[in-house]
């Protein structure tokens, strides 16, 4: 019999034809992360995924989003974690950060597949908040946070805090109601959070690409746009190899362990509620700061099963593990620098240094902090 030949696998980036992303400087990081995945995988990049097309061996794709539907991705071969950089879900829903927090009452409008018991599994662990996929449920949840102090009305699929308002009384929650459109409730949702001073913002996660496993806590950090609004501006990230238990044996400073064990709890209660769903990589934003009052809080703020902000960061890692593997812990980054900026450091991997088409000039990059 003549040798038996496995056929070398592809990488391909996939763009949902509904969504995928508009921005140059996301798609420019997009396939930079997808070749560096080809590479940890021994696989060729193919670029963008065609429908149709016979590829030779398996097939791993780096979707622009999270994908919806367990049909849809078996469609194109997505049946576990090893077939792709980011998750499935069920439900359009479950990959928003609509799923944080519960509706205002059991009677409030939901769309099919809803979870009640999410909301209850993950309380401990979140902000006091609701979501509402009608105006008049939002106009309850508005009044009922605002007995409490200021509320933050933040749409569901934006990222990087666009698009979110902080409101101290009814009429400016009436003013931010009267902006959403009643589509968008009715499909997507609205999240009113209980809103924090003196915030900072953890990132929390776990890759698994290949045999490599990385589980991490690190810290946001904001800067400005070319607007001058306040966005995000990179993650700087201590990841360990292997699982959350690897991360738990560290002897993190106490807020640190408090953002992934509620990380943790998000993110088991997810898998739990919503059957099936799956995802390679898992991230989770988790805010600490204090209340109206004073009062400190911390809570989850949304998950991302996709390639996301930190996504540089966490490829720069599972690199220096592959090529050290004796090497337990790295530190890395992502930075994010809009306008002029100087030339990034010479070990990073650069994503975008030019002018986005709708963002203006920028530089994205990735490094392992030595």
């Amino acid at each position: 019999m003549g040798d038996f030949q496995v056929q070398r696998g592809v990488v391909a980036v996939y763009s949902d034809p509904k969504r995928g992303f508009a921005h140059s400087h996301e798609r420019a990081t997009r396939e930079g992360i997808a070749r560096q995945l080809a590479a940890l995988k021994d696989f060729d990049f193919v670029g963008e995924y065609e429908p149709g097309t016979r590829y030779p061996g398996p097939v791993y794709l780096v979707p622009s989003d999270t994908l919806v539907g367990l049909g849809a991705a078996a469609a194109l071969g997505l049946r576990g974690e090893h077939d792709l950089f980011g998750g499935v879900v069920p439900q359009a829903f479950v990959a928003t950060k609509a799923i944080t927090h519960p509706l205002v009452s059991p009677d409030a409008a939901a769309p099919p597949g809803w979870s009640p018991a999410f909301g209850h599994r993950v309380s401990g662990a979140v902000l006091s908040g609701f979501t509402a996929f009608a105006c008049v449920d939002a106009r309850r949840a508005g009044k009922r946070l605002l007995e409490r102090g200021p509320v933050r009305v933040k749409p569901v699929r934006a990222t990087g805090g666009r698009g979110q308002v902080v409101v101290s009384d009814m009429a400016a929650l009436e003013a931010a109601l009267d902006r959403v459109e009643t589509v968008t409730f009715s499909d997507d949702g609205l999240v009113l959070e209980e809103n924090l001073a003196a915030v900072t913002t953890y990132s929390v996660g776990q890759v698994r690409v290949a045999e490599l496993v990385a589980t991490y806590c690190g810290t946001q950090c904001l800067t400005q746009d070319n607007s001058g609004a306040a966005v995000y501006g990179g993650s700087k990230l201590f990841v360990v190899r292997g699982g959350f238990e690897a991360l738990a044996e560290l002897g993190l400073p106490d807020e640190a362990r408090l953002a992934v064990s509620q990380a943790q709890t998000y993110d088991t209660a997810a898998v739990e509620c919503f059957a099936r769903m799956f995802a390679s990589r898992r991230n989770y934003d988790v805010a600490q700061g204090s209340d109206a009052t004073g009062r400190p809080r911390c809570g989850v703020l949304e998950q991302s099963w996709r390639v996301g902000g930190a996504s540089g960061a966490e490829l720069a890692a599972l690199e220096a593990f592959r090529a050290e593997p004796a090497l337990r812990t790295v530190r890395a980054a992502t930075v994010e620098i809009y306008g002029e900026a100087a030339p990034p450091p010479p070990n990073a991997t650069v994503y975008f240094r030019g002018v986005d088409e709708l963002d203006g000039p920028m530089t994205k990059y990735a490094m392992v902090e030595l």
